[in-house]
């Protein structure tokens, strides 16, 4: 298969548009327009009878005891976890492509609505926002769909996402109500026709972006 986009360039910087928070020199970090960007897919192998998208950070802090702290970074060496931020299924199978804007605009207090997304029968699973966010009285809800990059300010390494486009064997993955994107990678063992990625890299911390 082969993944392709206008926003988001292989090995690249993603831009601002797409996150959930961008550079604010009076407060360091600022809401952002959060779009989905966009994705069209081609090589689709024989038998394909839905798609299912994926995106990942992979550079995520495994512990929160430096995260956005004025006065230090966060160091290169901690180990890192995986943060999803977005998990669309049951895309049918005569649909190879996403359109910007399509699923994502706006930031949204306390998350979008799910698992529904909108579009026929896709839908969404709860991102790691929902996790992130729920001891913060303003901002805890269940996050479904997308929610663009906000890695730490002070995070002294350049965060990688990883957008996948999947090709499967069933029309339907048998994930049922409220899920999230490590369900559905298990819902799809053994369902994988082929897959394809592209990778985009965002940061908050000045000095890596200077």
């Amino acid at each position: 298969m082969k993944l392709t986009s206008l926003g988001i360039i292989n090995g690249q910087a993603i831009h601002p548009r797409y996150a959930f928070g961008k550079q604010d020199k009076e407060n360091r970090v600022a809401l952002s327009t959060n779009l989905n960007p966009d994705f069209s897919w081609t090589d689709i192998p024989v038998g394909t009878k839905s798609f299912a998208f994926i995106m990942v950070d992979v550079d995520v802090p495994t512990k929160p005891d430096d995260v956005n702290q004025i006065d230090r970074e966060v160091p290169a060496d901690l180990p890192r976890t995986d943060f999803y931020h977005w998990t669309l299924i049951d895309i049918p199978a005569n649909v190879n492509e996403i359109a910007e804007g399509e699923f994502s605009s706006i930031v949204t207090p306390k998350g979008k609505a799910g698992p529904l997304a909108g579009k026929g029968d896709m839908r969404h699973g709860l991102n790691n926002y929902t996790e992130w966010f729920a001891s913060d009285h303003d901002m805890q809800g269940e996050y479904f769909g997308y929610d663009g990059p906000c890695p730490p300010f002070n995070d002294s390494i350049v965060h990688h996402y990883h957008f996948t486009v999947y090709a499967l064997d069933v029309e339907t993955l048998p994930v049922e109500g409220t899920f999230t994107a490590q369900d559905v990678l298990k819902a799809m063992e053994g369902h994988i026709l082929g897959q394809a990625t592209l990778v985009g890299t965002y940061s908050l911390n000045p000095r890596l972006t200077a």
